[in-house]
């Protein structure tokens, strides 16, 4: 069968490690882990007085079940899934399997004990989710925010025509225009690191009634938050049949943010390369154009904003999604998971495509300065301000400054000579005509240089 997402054929390769955890062989290998760990729990704790504690060499040898979980085991899943037609009793009863095999048949019925198939479910969920973003989003993320800020650090003191508008603005540098992106794509990556990953272990509507029934002498509260707190997560006290899903939502609209900053990153790069302000290092043996062999394409940040726009689009709706079930619960969710991979998918897309760019790219700082030199009117600011300070310190009788330099400046190419003439015939002090003789717009950058150092990564 050939894959139908480009994900799992084109461009496996740049995502392959998310299938470690978000495909449906790592949904099962958690599910496995999170029956073993119960089972271990029930009987090492003798919540059910059954005496019959699983020892040390047999709790390794399940746990073993999980480390080496194998394709042959996927398989022998899913023929048994097709059997029962239910993917959590699938799981149950290879694991049952697994204890004959052990010759533990004593601890058959503490397998998925109590449990309603989303108490499996969502720890499930919740720690493969945790496991990719951790292992694999995230260091693909930081990757890219160090290589924008090696870019950052490289530039810092470039200047550079600023755009508000697409019109020519007050100067800057480049260095400190990219240390805005690392700052802001800084911020979300700091939030996703922050989530908090919930799970509920609380029966079949999150009130332990089986439980108490089976067993009313046992502390169910305190075992299902040392249960699920053991696993490396947040438990849950109050939910419905399933967890929630608000820290899914949260994290997923986070990441959703972290793409948004990015696809704007990729849009200014794209233009910084039409503008010239970059050139593209050609790749050995690519092509740019089938019939135009000139042309180096910005593709990689034109590849990463499709991605991005498709990882957002996912994730937005798996956040608006998640949040509702209809009573104590529907079964929208489930479709709806099977998508996270899709969604962090394109997102690990776009982050290798971006990275890969910003890697290929080198600052044309001869096209810096003549743009600045040719736009000599963006001066026009700094010289209405000083006029300003001017008049307000007495120094100046000068009636409308902004009205005097829209007249000179506005929608106008003006030169250096014009603009020293101009600037001879203020009413304004020597030293201020001094200063403003010695601007230039490739000098005019203020405090640009110094907040990328100060506030910069």
């Amino acid at each position: 069968m050939q894959p139908l997402s480009p994900l799992d054929g084109r461009y496996r390769a740049a995502v392959a490690d998310l299938g470690d955890h978000l495909s449906e062989a790592g949904l099962n290998r958690a599910r496995v882990k999170v029956e073993i760990e119960w089972l271990i729990q029930l009987a090492n704790r003798d919540l059910l007085q059954t005496g019959k504690p699983v020892l040390e060499p047999e709790a390794e040898k399940l746990r073993a079940i999980v480390t080496n979980f194998s394709d042959a085991d996927v398989e022998t899943l899913a023929r048994t899934e097709a059997t029962t037609k239910h993917d959590v009793k699938a799981v149950e009863y290879f694991i049952r399997a697994k204890l004959v095999e052990l010759g533990r048949e004593d601890l058959l019925e503490l397998t998925h004990f109590a449990c309603t198939s989303e108490d499996i479910n969502n720890l499930s969920y919740a720690l493969t989710v945790r496991d990719a973003i951790t292992d694999v989003w995230l260091p693909k993320a930081e990757g890219l925010i160090a290589k924008l800020t090696e870019l950052a650090h490289r530039y810092v003191s470039v200047p550079m025509l600023s755009r508000t508008h697409g019109q020519p603005a007050t100067p800057t540098t480049m260095g400190k225009e990219l240390q805005v992106f690392v700052h802001r794509l800084r911020r979300q990556v700091e939030r996703i690191e922050k989530t908090e990953y919930l799970g509920k272990f609380s029966g079949a509507t999150g009130t332990f009634s089986a439980h108490v029934v089976a067993a009313p002498e046992v502390d169910w509260i305190t075992q299902s938050r040392d249960f699920v707190t053991s696993l490396g997560l947040t438990w849950n006290p109050l939910t419905t049949q399933i967890e929630s899903h608000d820290w899914q939502a949260e994290l997923y609209t986070a990441v959703a943010h972290f793409n948004r900053i990015l696809h704007n990153l990729c849009t200014d790069f794209w233009t910084y390369i039409s503008l010239g302000y970059f050139k593209q290092i050609p790749q050995a043996g690519a092509t740019g154009s089938s019939t135009m062999p000139h042309k180096v394409n910005p593709i990689r940040f034109e590849n990463a904003e499709s991605n991005l726009e498709l990882s957002s689009a996912i994730l937005d709706s798996l956040a608006s999604t998640l949040v509702t079930s209809r009573m104590q619960r529907d079964l929208t969710d489930s479709s709806s998971q099977r998508n996270i991979g899709l969604g962090l998918g394109h997102s690990m897309l776009a982050l290798d495509n971006a990275t890969r760019g910003l890697g290929e790219v080198e600052l044309s700082v001869g096209v810096l300065e003549a743009d600045l030199l040719d736009n000599w009117e963006v001066l026009g600011e700094a010289i209405q301000t000083v006029i300003r300070a001017e008049v307000a310190a007495g120094r100046s009788q000068i009636s409308d400054p902004y009205a005097l330099l829209k007249e000179l400046t506005r929608g106008k190419r003006i030169g250096h000579e014009e603009l020293i003439e101009f600037i001879q015939g203020l009413d304004i002090s020597d030293d201020a005509k001094n200063r403003l003789i010695a601007l230039r717009p490739n000098t005019y950058v203020g405090l640009a240089k110094n907040l990328a150092e100060r506030f910069g990564e």
